[in-house]
């Protein structure tokens, strides 16, 4: 396992010091988390991500990711309206696909679960975020801006299946599988077949016959599932695939609109004027979300984030995909966009999924130290 150099301490004081002065609860975050919520919130391609570890009771855990879901789960246990919890600990991830590399490395970071103005919410906690950043001594970071919720909004105004609509919802938070999502869509159109006969072979048989065959299926495979999804759940989410295989295909006008709006990029206020032209007739649908952006630019500035610094890509999506708001990355040139040096963003439906009574915004954000130090290595 790869483990992070240490950080000389002045370093990593300047860094900590604008997490101190937001005025949050410390946060003590178990190091073994629930695999299956997590997978359940965060789905099911994070899973190449994890440290899954196996317990003799059948419920698996894993190596804590990240704190967002942790800080949750404690302020959810509180009992409290509102609330926010600064933390400080390792987390540990598996590299991307196509490495070998794991990683244990040091997060710094906050929650804040709160009432009142999303938008300068939004913007004190990604200013945070930079300023922490730049407290490592870099000078070649740029905050990369994104939208869950605006690139739902724009989905919506085009009228797809619901089916359709959540999945490409879904899909954001990976750029691969929404490139295989409108594929899939495309070929639906064009009568080529869509993925999915494993799924709609099962949807022809009762739920106990399709569990058996699909165990047999693993036996004859030489597949042992350790850590992953019983059969009877992964049945249920392919008979969900087999429901939007069989949905009204998507037009070619609406997928073109959509790849569209993926190709979006630059300096934020041209691209969401762009956003904003291409939905034409649609408009009224993403006033809401674009006016929002609005004051969330003005509040930026507000708050010391340089305009020359920020960038929003209409495709740009988080692999924690609970994400449903704007997001933010602060990336550096040396390092490159797979090592963001801090990250984070909106997650309001997230409290009441997992039973929150109170509807309060849920955002927040983390620094990597190791990564935000000048003189680490790349």
């Amino acid at each position: 396992m790869r483990v992070e150099a240490a950080i000389p301490a002045d370093v990593l004081r300047a860094i900590r010091a604008p997490f101190l002065a937001a005025g949050a609860q410390a946060l003590d975050a178990p190091i073994l988390q629930p695999l299956g919520l997590l997978l359940d919130l965060a789905g099911e391609s994070l899973r190449e991500r994890l440290f899954v570890v196996s317990s003799d009771g059948g419920e698996e855990s894993c190596l804590r990711p990240d704190f967002t879901l942790p800080a949750l789960m404690a302020h959810i246990a509180n009992g409290s309206a509102t609330g926010r919890y600064l933390y400080e600990g390792h987390a540990f991830r598996v590299a991307p696909a196509g490495t070998t590399r794991a990683e244990e490395f040091l997060q710094i970071g906050l929650e804040a679960f709160e009432t009142g103005d999303a938008a300068e919410a939004d913007a004190e906690i990604a200013a945070l975020a930079w300023r922490s950043s730049v407290a490592g001594g870099r000078t070649d970071l740029t905050l990369l801006l994104g939208d869950a919720g605006l690139f739902a909004a724009f989905v919506d105004a085009l009228e797809i299946t619901p089916v359709k609509a959540a999945r490409l919802k879904r899909a954001l938070a990976s750029p691969r599988r929404l490139a295989a999502e409108l594929r899939d869509l495309g070929a639906a159109e064009r009568g080529e077949g869509a993925r999915g006969g494993l799924a709609r072979l099962l949807a022809g048989l009762g739920e106990t016959e399709a569990e058996a065959v699909m165990e047999e299926i693993w036996i004859l495979a030489g597949i042992e599932p350790i850590g992953g999804r019983p059969a009877g759940e992964i049945i249920r989410r392919l008979a969900q695939r087999s429901e939007a295989a069989g949905a009204p295909p998507l037009d070619a006008e609406r997928r073109g609109l959509i790849e569209t709006f993926l190709t979006i990029d630059g300096e934020p206020r041209a691209a969401l004027a762009a956003i904003g032209d291409l939905a034409g007739d649609r408009r009224p649908a993403l006033e809401s979300v674009l006016s929002n952006w609005q004051r969330r630019l003005a509040a930026f500035a507000a708050h010391g984030i340089p305009s020359g610094a920020t960038r929003f890509s209409a495709a740009f999506g988080r692999s924690f995909g609970y994400y449903d708001g704007p997001l933010f990355e602060v990336r550096s040139r040396a390092l490159g966009a797979d090592q963001p040096v801090a990250a984070g963003g909106r997650y309001d439906g997230l409290p009441v999924r997992l039973g929150a009574r109170d509807a309060a915004g849920a955002v927040g954000c983390m620094v990597r130290p190791g990564r935000a130090w000048a003189g680490a290595r790349p």
